[in-house]
């Protein structure tokens, strides 16, 4: 069942004997899926609630619907996961926002780190940040999450640093960590977290993150961690982070 993001509450969807989508997703309804009156869709409201609703009529302009039921499904991760990426090279970071989403983040900051080969201007990032946003929002809605994440404008790494004390935790997935061996961080980050925490992770872009970053942040209260024995690049880390934190939190727990 085709799936749509509504900018409604739960509430806003109910006060009424029927409530509206327009925007992009009327088009996506009456031209590429060439729906009518009577068929059923999938809407999820702004504060994370998926229904199943009917189509009451359709036009150019706006579509009709009226909730059905709400399914009280919840595909988000337990913790809130953050992901701060350095900005890398080419479109790595369409794919990390992709896969991201797929995965579970709840949002994604790119930065300006030291490394970064990358230099956006005010113009360009804003329209980056248009792009990141949609396929942000075209992989959830593939995915079946109940919640669109936030794509983040650009940040200096001052201003990453500023952010770091606004989440529960932090970790900077760190190369000489891995390299030193390191494995236990991570895993006790993840188990001194309750449900609904919010955990910023941090990677660095082609080339990581230099030493003076790392300190900063660890002087802000980030944790250095490794992902493991092998070194990954800087499109593949966040995803195997977030892998990581759905086995733990997820995944895990259906064994116990």
């Amino acid at each position: 069942m085709q799936r749509y993001f509504i900018e409604l509450t739960k509430q806003q969807m109910e006060a009424g004997p029927a409530f509206m989508i327009t925007g992009e997703d009327v088009h996506h309804i009456t031209n590429v899926m060439r729906m009518s009156a009577g068929d059923e869709i999938i809407c999820c409201s702004l504060d994370g609630h998926e229904a199943k609703c009917e189509l009451q009529s359709v036009s150019k302009e706006k579509v009709a619907c009226l909730v059905s039921e709400w399914t009280g499904a919840n595909r988000e991760l337990p913790i809130k996961v953050h992901i701060a990426s350095g900005l890398p090279k080419g479109d790595k970071l369409e794919w990390i926002i992709q896969k991201g989403t797929e995965l579970g983040s709840s949002m994604f900051l790119p930065f300006q780190a030291a490394r970064s080969v990358v230099k956006l201007d005010d113009k360009k990032a804003k329209k980056k940040r248009e792009r990141w946003t949609k396929i942000a929002k075209e992989a959830a809605e593939q995915s079946y999450r109940n919640e669109i994440p936030d794509v983040a404008p650009v940040h200096t790494f001052q201003q990453l640093l500023s952010k770091v004390q606004d989440f529960d935790k932090c970790v900077v997935a760190y190369e000489e960590s891995s390299k030193q061996g390191e494995t236990s961080a991570l895993v006790s980050v993840l188990s001194s977290l309750p449900d609904q925490s919010s955990l910023l992770i941090i990677f660095g872009p082609e080339g990581g993150l230099t030493e003076s970053e790392v300190e900063q942040l660890k002087d802000k209260g980030a944790v250095p961690c490794g992902l493991g024995p092998r070194i990954l690049r800087t499109e593949t880390a966040p995803l195997y982070a977030l892998g990581a934190v759905s086995y733990h939190t997820e995944l895990l727990r259906g064994e116990q």
